[in-house]
C-alpha cells in the first residue's frame, strides 16, 4: 500500500489514554472515537487533520492499556499510517488486527517535522519526505501482515481464510 499525506508529529510515550481518553470508550464506532483522538494533548486534532494524513511519533507509541479503541480512533480519523521509532507491543498487534498500517524507523522520525508531506510504501518499506527530498528504508510488512491489513483486519482475514478452505 502507498500512502501520501501531511505529518502530525508527536513525542514519546503517547499512551492509549491520550490517543482516545477512557471517557469515550462507550462505543467501538471509529467515526465517533475519531472526534476525540489525541484530545488530551491536541484538543482540535480532529478538526485539523485531513483524510490520508500521517502520524509520526517518537518511542513507545501506544503504550498503556490494551484497548483496541486506540487504533480504531486513529483509523476513524482517516489517518493513513502511523510511523514511529517504536510501538508498544500490544498497540502494534491491535493496529495490525484492526488494519491500521504502522511502520518503525528511528532515522526517518528524527528527520521529519510536523507539517512535512510524506509518501510511505508499506510493501517496500520506503519512506519519502516530499518536503525535504530525503528518504529512508523501513522494514516492509511481511506478506501475512499485508494480507491481514488488505482484508480489513484480523476478523476479515479469518473470514476470507475460512471461505477459501470451505
Amino acid at each position: 500500500m502507498i500512502f501520501q499525506g501531511n505529518v502530525h508529529k508527536f513525542g514519546r510515550d503517547i499512551d492509549t489514554d491520550v490517543i482516545i481518553p477512557a471517557t469515550y470508550l462507550v462505543t467501538f464506532e471509529p467515526a465517533e472515537l475519531a472526534k476525540h483522538c489525541m484530545e488530551p494533548i491536541f484538543p482540535n486534532f480532529a478538526e485539523r487533520i485531513k483524510p490520508g494524513d500521517i502520524i509520526v511519533a517518537e518511542d513507545n507509541f501506544g503504550c498503556g492499556s490494551s484497548r483496541e479503541h486506540a487504533p480504531l480512533a486513529i483509523k476513524g480519523a482517516e489517518i493513513a499510517c502511523v510511523l514511529a521509532k517504536s510501538f508498544a507491543r500490544i498497540f502494534y498487534r491491535n493496529a495490525i488486527n484492526t488494519a491500521l498500517p504502522i511502520l518503525e524507523s528511528e532515522e526517518a522520525v528524527d528527520s521529519i517535522s510536523d507539517g512535512d508531506e510524506l509518501k510511505i510504501d508499506t510493501n517496500t518499506g520506503e519512506i519519502s519526505n516530499l518536503t525535504t527530498g530525503l528518504s529512508w528504508q523501513a522494514e516492509p510488512f511481511p506478506d501475512f501482515i499485508n494480507e491481514i491489513i488488505n482484508a480489513g483486519g484480523l476478523i476479515g482475514y479469518t473470514k476470507e481464510r475460512i471461505a477459501r478452505e470451505a
